[in-house]
């Protein structure tokens, strides 16, 4: 058995996604098909997946994988606000030290969570990924995530 820790191959996820989403247009099929693609792609990744622009100022839980996550965020709270309110990134070593911070799950020690452009350039929802590690994500990872989800939902 090894101990190795499984990171994600953005190029072959990049592949792996446009593969398996081809000419769908449902955005909670590609929610679905994209946090499940993601999830099991690195051992960082605690908690997978969306939270919807549902009305004004409110997201509302989509398509993840992991434990159960918060029903509702709003623009104004936690790290998925931030990122739906700034409409940019927010990379979080430390979810402690980030005022304000929402705990959906007391094992998440950090967090990168970005926004989800529409066609029509609409924020459709925030792609959040929590991590039982701190300091588990970088820039890099932010870039690339966000250029697969341009190619999925920005098409």
């Amino acid at each position: 058995m090894s101990n190795k820790m499984t990171r994600v191959d953005y190029t072959y996820l990049t592949k792996a996604i446009a593969s398996l989403t081809e000419g769908e247009d449902d955005v909670i099929a590609l929610m679905a098909t994209f946090a499940c693609e993601l999830h099991h792609s690195d051992d960082r990744f605690d908690w997978t997946g969306f939270y919807r622009v549902t009305s004004p100022q409110m997201l509302k839980i989509g398509p993840y994988q992991g434990g159960h996550g918060c029903l509702q965020i709003p623009f104004s709270r936690g790290v998925c606000g931030a990122a739906a309110r700034l409409g940019k990134a927010q990379l979080v070593s430390d979810v402690e030290s980030f005022v304000g911070h929402i705990a959906c799950a007391s094992t998440t020690r950090s967090e990168l969570v970005l926004p989800v452009w529409g066609k029509s350039g609409a924020l459709l929802a925030v792609l959040d990924i929590d991590s039982d590690q701190p300091s588990a994500f970088s820039q890099t990872d932010a870039d690339a995530l966000a250029k697969v989800l341009a190619s999925v939902f920005s098409y």
